[in-house]
């Protein structure tokens, strides 16, 4: 994989703005390891490798079992291995990133406003926005995964 372009160099002004309000997101209040896992997650749907690489990488170093990091794709069919939270969450990170397909309908609106509040709820849509903004940006501009890197040095 070749880069196309390297946004942070050619608009570094906005992705500082990204910058700010992935720092919102940090001290919003929500869990690190439920954005990380969210972050997984809609990396996963968008098939964004660079993404991808780094959220394992983080929740790897966070301590999260890799049984739990290899399930997130499956979250339905894992059982008690997530939290409530957790589940609500992926469930909110899929239907707000299908939202040209879901239309977000009530049923999961109610679902994730049984277990969040509505500035976590807020927060957590942020989140979503926010990766599926960096997805787009690494998929598009070809930015390459760590590993990728990491294996063309050998």
């Amino acid at each position: 994989m070749t880069q196309r372009i390297d946004y942070s160099q050619v608009a570094p002004d906005g992705v500082k703005a990204l910058g700010g309000v992935y720092s919102y997101v940090r001290h919003s209040g929500l869990p690190a390891d439920l954005i990380e896992l969210v972050f997984l997650r809609v990396s996963q749907i968008n098939n964004c490798a660079f993404c991808l690489d780094m959220h394992t990488r983080d929740l790897l170093k966070k301590g999260m079992k890799i049984d739990k990091i290899a399930l997130v794709q499956a979250w339905h069919e894992a059982g008690n291995l997530f939290s409530a939270r957790e589940r609500a969450a992926l469930a909110w990170a899929e239907t707000v990133t299908r939202v040209s397909v879901t239309g977000v309908p009530d049923a999961d609106y109610q679902a994730a406003r049984a277990v969040f509040d509505e500035k976590e709820l807020v927060d957590l849509t942020i989140t979503v926005g926010l990766m599926n903004v960096y997805n787009r940006m690494a998929i598009s501009f070809r930015n390459p995964p760590q590993a990728v890197l990491e294996n063309s040095r050998l």
